[in-house]
């Protein structure tokens, strides 16, 4: 019987392979391989810590020696002597007791270390490369990495995408991806990652929860893959499989990926809806300029207090005394941007515009 414990410590990879287009977020794999690797940097910078803490120590120590031989040989004072050995035996008697410390934290580096699931990065090294280079073939299918590939296969699997994020626990999923293995893929993984934000974006919070889960599961299966260098629709099984056995360290990563997971999907759904609301105000913008190409509500907003008040009120002679009041030059400016937002129609009555009934152009002309 095949021991597959040995896998159940694997960490999901960072692959830097392209996504899908239609995702605007930073691929999964790269989120992943970002928060691994500077988890990882902390891990060295805290070794080179230590190593340095124990060189300088053993440094010191080597210099105390030397201080104690120097002083017995050159010192002629007895007292002195006493004394400045004395000194020397007190601070080598604490640098020894950092012993203890150092090994403490040695052993708590590399329990770490031991609980740290493998990845790409620590998994294997190359043992040696080889190069063939083989006359290229016609392909007659569609790679899976292709673009239009994913979307074609989106469009094609939407539904049975959506019924396999929708499951609730290991054996459904394990099932209905045995039923249905070209779903293993990552145009599946790409979809499940747009659902979720978009279901962000309809703050259907519960639900984007869940879908998130799904991701993850599939997000590994396709890594373990990758790592084993098998098609990934040869080990889904045994990764469900394993997983209902897992212990809770492992468990417990993989939370970790998830809620990290949902961070991410939260900060792309907030870019997503604040791209919307400008564009949705750029094309309301659109819509109210006037006949000048000037919005009325900037317009209104730089009006004098007084200006703003008349048309408020819609009072034409209460601004035909306030423009009056003003230096003509200012007044001609106003009233010429006023004009060209449409906020004041010069020979309404002409046009045949009831200037008392509209609502958006009340105004008659102030001749």
């Amino acid at each position: 019987m095949v021991d597959y414990s040995k896998w159940s410590h694997i960490d999901v990879s960072d692959d830097e392979d392209d996504t899908h287009p239609n995702i605007d977020t930073p691929s999964l794999f790269r989120w992943r391989h970002q928060a691994r690797v500077e988890r990882m940097d902390e891990q060295q910078k805290e070794r080179e810590r230590l190593q340095k803490e124990k060189d300088d120590r053993k440094k010191r120590l080597e210099q105390l020696k030397k201080l104690m031989e120097e002083t017995e040989t050159t010192e002629t004072d007895a007292e002195a002597v006493q004394k400045r050995l004395d000194q020397l035996h007190i601070e080598m008697g604490e640098l020894k007791k950092q012993d203890t410390h150092f090994k403490e934290k040695e052993e708590e580096l590399l329990k770490k270390e031991r609980l740290t699931p493998w990845n790409v990065d620590t998994l294997s090294h190359d043992g040696f490369t080889k190069t063939i280079i083989n006359k290229p073939k016609k392909q007659s299918k569609k790679s899976p990495d292709d673009e239009s590939f994913s979307t074609e296969f989106m469009n094609k699997h939407e539904e049975e995408i959506k019924k396999f994020g929708m499951l609730k626990d290991y054996d459904a999923s394990s099932n209905f991806l045995r039923h249905r293995t070209h779903l293993v893929c990552e145009a599946t993984a790409n979809y499940l990652t747009i659902w979720c934000i978009t279901l962000e974006c309809q703050e259907k919070h519960d639900l984007m929860k869940h879908v998130a889960r799904q991701t993850i599961l599939m997000q590994y299966v396709l890594e373990l893959g990758k790592q084993l260098n098998r098609d990934p629709r040869a080990c889904f099984a045994q990764f469900f499989q394993r997983l209902k056995f897992a212990d809770k360290q492992y468990l417990d990563a993989m939370e970790d990926e998830h809620q990290q997971f949902m961070s991410r999907v939260r900060e792309r759904a907030k870019i997503r809806m604040e791209r919307i609301m400008k564009e949705i105000e750029e094309e309301e913008k659109q819509k109210r300029l006037g006949p000048g190409g000037l919005d009325p509500v900037e317009v209104f907003e730089s009006l004098p207090l007084k200006l703003q008040q008349c048309f408020e009120k819609k009072d034409i002679p209460m601004l035909q005394k306030a423009l009056a009041e003003m230096p003509k030059d200012e007044s001609e400016y106003h009233m010429k941007r006023c004009i060209d937002s449409g906020m004041w129609i010069p020979d309404a009555k002409s046009k045949g515009i009831d200037a008392t009934e509209s609502e958006e152009n009340p105004y008659e002309t102030l001749d």
